[in-house]
């Protein structure tokens, strides 16, 4: 059993508390019914990770995609039927929260093509598809943040869209996310949008940079080396998020905001962590700040309601901790280049995402065959 106290203090803080997970098991059983009305779950993201499981596991899809068989359906068209399916069910649970919240909150992201990620045209087409498919306007079409996708987020927010930018690994990257950000609502004015209409948060991926950067730092194997274990993925996240403080005081965004624009979140991703070494809640108690969302899978948000502690904010201003530019200063003489890190993650972020894309045709190709006798 959870503590919903626990959540509601987090909640208090001005942390949006979003699932990271979505599956027809989830919504047809009520739990995720259960987990807005009780747990303070106002929002869900998902990947192609996430449906690769929920398609290859259990008997829920199993009815329609006999439908799916008999229509005559190709490969495509049954994936995307299924996954957009349980967004645009999952959206309509969330309309509720969606509406009191004046858009901010009662979200449901879906992500372009993997494969796509390369290629600036088609991440834009395929996104424009992917939210007329859905057809609810409380969707997120997730977008990732490679040096091709930037365009495309920029492109896609101007057409009226709201855009969930992923896989943002370094404050660098970040700052141009929201440049595109930016770039996108002045578009969307000049082609007559309400920018009061249009939302964005930015997923900065937390739980793998720590990941990659400590076993580089076993590799240097010296006692300074040690010492910064476990703390480069919370000083990352927080100079990312000065860059937020930083481009959401400028006068381009007063002007955008004076016009009814809001702002684009940071949002704190891959939040479940990966050495059972550190504290399980790590990355959520960690990373408390007013206007921020956190993503967890269940297991971490069962963790931070039983466990979990939230002391105000602990991502801005100046910390009490060590300050993330002297960890990363540690990390530079310690010999880690950071930029390869960067370069590394997000290579591995899309080969990830492409690969359980993959999995999720050939597992849908399967069943559509068996479907079919």
């Amino acid at each position: 059993m959870t503590d919903p106290d626990r959540l509601a203090a987090l909640a208090d803080a001005g942390v949006s508390i979003w699932l990271d997970d979505l599956s027809r098991d989830l919504l047809a059983s009520g739990d995720l019914a259960r987990l807005i009305r009780d747990d303070h779950v106002v929002g869900v993201t998902t990947n192609p990770t996430i449906f690769a499981t929920a398609l290859a596991h259990g008997d829920a899809y199993e009815d329609q995609v006999r439908e799916l068989a008999a229509a005559g359906a190709d490969l495509s068209t049954a994936v995307r039927t299924l996954t957009t399916t349980d967004v645009r069910d999952a959206a309509d649970l969330f309309l509720n929260i969606n509406r009191a919240t004046e858009g901010i909150d009662g979200r449901v992201s879906i992500e372009v093509d993997p494969r796509l990620a390369r290629d600036t045209d088609a991440t834009v087409a395929e996104a424009k598809e992917l939210w007329t498919t859905v057809g609810r306007p409380n969707v997120f079409v997730k977008i990732p943040a490679t040096v091709e996708g930037l365009p495309a987020i920029t492109r896609v927010l101007a057409d009226g869209i709201s855009v969930n930018v992923t896989l943002i690994f370094s404050p660098d990257r970040y700052r141009e996310v929201i440049e595109a950000f930016l770039a996108g609502l002045e578009q969307a004015r000049g082609n007559g949008h309400d920018l009061s209409t249009i939302h964005s948060v930015a997923s900065f991926f937390v739980s793998r940079m720590d990941a990659e950067v400590d076993a580089r730092l076993d590799a240097v194997a010296t006692g300074d080396a040690t010492a910064l274990h476990g703390q480069a993925a919370l000083a990352n996240a927080r100079l990312a998020y000065r860059v937020y403080e930083e481009l959401f005081a400028t006068a381009r965004w007063r002007a955008l905001a004076a016009a009814g624009a809001r702002r684009q979140r940071p949002l704190w991703a891959s939040t479940s962590v990966k050495n059972p070494s550190y504290s399980d809640t790590m990355y959520v108690d960690q990373l408390v700040a007013p206007g921020v969302v956190n993503t967890m899978p269940q297991a971490t948000l069962r963790a931070f309601a039983d466990h979990g502690t939230v002391n105000g904010d602990t991502v801005s201003g100046e910390p009490p901790w060590q300050s993330p530019r002297a960890v990363f200063d540690g990390l530079s003489a310690a010999g880690i280049d950071l930029d390869d890190v960067y370069r590394t993650l997000e290579e591995e972020g899309v080969e990830k995402f492409t690969r359980s894309w993959l999995g999720l045709l050939d597992t849908v190709r399967d069943q559509l065959t068996n479907a079919r006798g």
